[in-house]
């Protein structure tokens, strides 16, 4: 059977090095974006929309079904959105979307990049935020739902100047400061292996086991990632 994946924001600091990730992994990788990432190989079926207000659309001619994985990258921040209701939108509304559509098509494992410290009692807006759309996600229904929540993200990014000033500092800082600290920042790259990882791992047991339909979301905090991915000498 063929293996699938679906992704959105595959064009943002973890989606770039997920798509590379994928490739090893998956038959066929369904890109949706505004423009196409800039890793592409033969398995890569780019589907362009510029207003993801009509996702459903591009879902209408997509072949989805049990042995497809569903990915989310995607988001940004209420700077780069313009408003805390713009940063719903895409935070929220449209990875909520995404999910729906997926689980109405068959998929039924879902993997999410959200962020360190999403609290739904957060007095941070953006936690908030990134908390509210695990829970909404989770209440569809997925097999397997797995949430990963890394730290800062280091990683080229253009249009973040604060984020790129933070990044700097915490290069400076990152060698004396040990990996098993929760919010010791962590490259895109690893970010995107450990999702990869995980994918592979569900994969690979599923072959063993009877299916499973009681819904499981599993959380992957930073340092567990970070241990994940760490490299021994």
């Amino acid at each position: 059977m063929q293996r699938k994946a679906i992704i959105i924001g595959a064009t943002g600091l973890v989606g770039q090095q997920l798509v590379k990730q994928l490739s090893a992994l998956y038959d066929k990788i369904i890109v949706i974006a505004r423009r196409p990432p800039r890793y592409m190989n033969a398995s890569m079926h780019y589907y362009q929309l510029n207003d993801f207000a009509n996702l459903a659309d591009t879902f209408a001619n997509l072949d989805l079904d049990y042995h497809t994985d569903a990915f989310s990258c995607l988001g940004t921040t209420q700077k780069q959105a313009g408003s805390e209701e713009a940063f719903r939108q895409v935070d929220y509304n449209y990875n909520v979307d995404f999910a729906t559509l997926c689980f109405n098509k068959g998929v039924r494992q879902f993997f999410l990049l959200s962020a360190l410290g999403a609290q739904v009692d957060s007095r941070i807006f953006y936690n908030r935020v990134k908390a509210e759309t695990e829970l909404a996600i989770e209440a569809i229904g997925f097999t397997n739902l797995t949430v990963f929540r890394p730290s800062l993200l280091l990683g080229k990014h253009k249009g973040r100047p604060l984020e790129r000033l933070s990044q700097g500092v915490f290069r400076l800082i990152s060698p004396i400061v040990p990996e098993s600290v929760s919010v010791h920042p962590i490259s895109a790259k690893r970010v995107a292996i450990a999702m990869a990882m995980t994918a592979h791992q569900l994969y690979e047991q599923a072959k063993f086991r009877s299916p499973r339909h009681t819904p499981k979301t599993t959380i992957i905090e930073n340092k567990q990632m970070l241990a994940m991915t760490r490299v021994k000498s």
